[in-house]
């Protein structure tokens, strides 16, 4: 945490600010160790508190003993001058993208209430994906923990695959991978399973229901595990029985298109152009309009972070970067095909995390 906190202040010596509020979530924890869901950061060059109320007191000092933990009584809002007081700090940066404008008014509102006790105004000012900016680059826990996380994902799927038959439902699928997953080590799923089969698969986050899976069909199952509060991604396209000609021709495309997107990953290499890559080979072969969403997105805390891969990205890759890579086609009245891993860049070349049963060709060996 001494050195997470260390790479904010070198930016907040940068910034003209006096202090900073945080109160996104994950950027919270990453900041403080504090996995608690309701709480507060205010980070300055010499001091770093932890707000959060009666419920959390105890658990942000045994997980944030970097942090000075402030007990609050109401809300933020009413003690935030007496913080900002504390600090001596006069412009306060906040999370644009998280505050909202009714928590920004309760903040604004406050601070000329703190009369006398007040020595000056106080600016907040905003600031944007300054601490996500950080998260970008992981360290060796980090990766270790999401590791960690793919190799339960990865055995879910083995385990899920094992019961797979015609006339299985889908929510049955998705709750024997969840169900496993934590039974074996996770501590939540990274978001809900999705196991979609037939002409439900081209919809790319269809939640799974009812319907049974039927063979010859195209099953998309996008998962992935929580372990220490990091999120691992997958997604696998199978198919029970005979591929037919359209699932050969839009597996292979796709597989194609994910191998031609890996060869372009390297240092430096930015997020549209990798995504460019992939577009063109599924473009090519005649299904551009049918790949809708960005090529990858980072995983870290949050299961969609930066660094991002699509065609409006302004990020580069480096090494230590966390991202997936799943291009997709998506045929309506037909179904679809996702293939998605999750990979870093180590030593200048790209690592797969992600293990899970995968065909490199219709026809060969999973």
């Amino acid at each position: 945490m001494r050195i997470r906190l260390a790479k904010l202040r070198e930016w907040l010596a940068g910034s003209g600010l006096d202090a900073i509020l945080i109160t996104q979530a994950e950027n919270r924890r990453y900041l403080s160790g504090f996995s608690g869901s309701a709480g507060s950061l205010l980070i300055s060059m010499d001091r770093a508190i932890l707000a959060t109320d009666f419920r959390y007191v105890e658990q942000s000092k045994q997980q944030a003993p970097e942090l000075e933990v402030f007990r609050l009584e109401e809300s933020l809002a009413k003690s935030f001058p007496v913080l900002v007081q504390e600090l001596g700090a006069s412009r306060v940066g906040f999370e644009d993208a998280d505050l909202t404008y009714a928590a920004y008014q309760e903040l604004r509102q406050a601070v000329p209430d703190a009369g006398a006790t007040q020595t000056s105004p106080v600016s907040l000012e905003p600031t944007s994906s300054v601490v996500e900016q950080i998260r970008m680059l992981k360290d060796e826990l980090e990766v270790g923990y999401t590791q960690k996380a793919a190799e339960i994902a990865d055995a879910a799927l083995a385990h899920a695959t094992s019961l797979l038959k015609p006339g299985v439902t889908e929510l049955a699928i998705a709750w024997e991978m969840e169900k496993f997953m934590r039974e074996n080590g996770a501590e939540s799923v990274s978001f809900d399973t999705i196991v979609v089969a037939g002409p439900r698969g081209a919809l790319p986050h269809a939640s799974p229901t009812d319907r049974a899976i039927r063979e010859g069909e195209p099953i998309v199952i996008d998962f992935g595990a929580r372990y220490h509060g990091y999120c691992s991604d997958c997604t696998r396209t199978l198919i029970l029985g005979e591929p037919d000609e359209t699932f050969v021709k839009v597996y292979n495309t796709v597989l194609r298109a994910q191998r031609a997107a890996m060869k372009a990953v390297r240092p430096g290499a930015p997020g549209v152009a990798v995504d460019g890559v992939a577009r063109q080979v599924i473009a090519d072969a005649g299904y551009g309009q049918f790949f809708g969403h960005g090529l990858g997105h980072g995983t870290g805390l949050a299961v969609h972070e930066r660094p991002t891969l699509r065609k409006t990205s302004t990020d580069q890759l480096g090494e230590s970067m966390l991202f997936t890579i799943e291009p997709g086609i998506y045929l309506p009245g037909w179904g679809g095909v996702r293939i998605e891993d999750l990979a870093t860049i180590e030593q200048g070349e790209l690592r797969i995390l992600t293990k899970a049963g995968k065909t490199e060709e219709i026809g060969g060996k999973s």
